[in-house]
């Protein structure tokens, strides 16, 4: 065996570090920009599996070691076996990645800098929120390879218009930062040397909450995405009538009243 293969063999694909309430992971290959291979999607996906059931998880941040955030599949494992069960079972697993972002039960920051393209960009929007660096670029740009990022523009199509988001998809170009805060794909843009700040202010902002109203909220946001008008409001109405039975609610209300700070109890 090769050094080199020795020293990937040695390095894991995922970091986590848990800090008071907060979970990171960090894809790391940074030598392939963070390009989604099998392996790490199946690491990514057991360790938001883990974080579901992990009560002491509040807030989980995605991160990308080294120069960028993620790069997308990597297309030299997807030529590799090019049979088409082969890239069925792929994007299958690619999108249940994507979804499990959307049910977990603790909201997830997206932690972006460098570049994040096609699967990367994708990863960015099915995140709840998303901070940038000043020096991020954004692309979902199979076309330029003669492949339309199909599973990429259900994210994307879900965060910016219908017309942003064609353009985006049917010319393969770069936007900045700013224009991807512009276009609502990312909450926020700073500096590089600020992005763990920022990050920071964004998650002892919802530490700060009960994790019974930041659950049951992000279930009925994504869930009334998808509904009509009448049945939203079904939706809405039922989250709020059984959120007002909870603990936390009624201290919290309490505590208003009181002009105190609420006791959460997480009930």
């Amino acid at each position: 065996m090769s050094t080199e293969v020795q020293a990937v063999a040695a390095e894991p694909l995922l970091l986590r570090q848990d800090k008071a309430g907060v979970v990171t992971l960090t894809l790391n290959r940074p030598a392939q920009f963070n390009s989604l291979s099998r392996a790490l999607v199946s690491e990514l996906q057991a360790g938001l599996d883990r974080i579901a059931a992990d009560p002491g998880a509040r807030v989980v941040v995605v991160a990308g070691a080294g120069k960028a955030f993620c790069s997308g599949h990597d297309l030299k494992e997807m030529r590799a076996n090019p049979a088409k069960e082969a890239q069925r079972s792929l994007f299958q697993q690619c999108s249940k990645l994507m979804l499990t972002l959307v049910r977990l039960p603790q909201p997830v920051i997206a932690r972006v800098h460098g570049i994040a393209t096609a699967a990367g960009c994708q990863l960015v929007s099915m995140c709840d929120l998303a901070v940038a660096s000043d020096n991020s670029r954004f692309a979902v740009s199979g076309v330029n390879l003669g492949l339309f990022c199909a599973t990429p523009s259900v994210g994307l199509a879900r965060n910016v218009g219908r017309k942003q988001a064609l353009e985006m998809l049917l010319t393969g170009d770069f936007i900045d930062a700013q224009a991807a805060l512009a276009r609502g794909l990312v909450n926020r843009v700073v500096p590089l040397a600020q992005l763990d700040e920022e990050i920071g202010k964004l998650t002892d902002s919802i530490l700060a909450k009960t994790p019974v109203a930041i659950k049951a909220g992000k279930q009925m946001f994504y869930r009334q995405l998808e509904m009509g008008l009448d049945e939203a409001y079904a939706l809405a109405s039922e989250t709020m009538a059984c959120n007002m039975m909870a603990e936390d609610a009624q201290e919290g209300i309490d505590a208003f009243i009181a002009k105190r700070k609420p006791q959460w109890r997480g009930r």
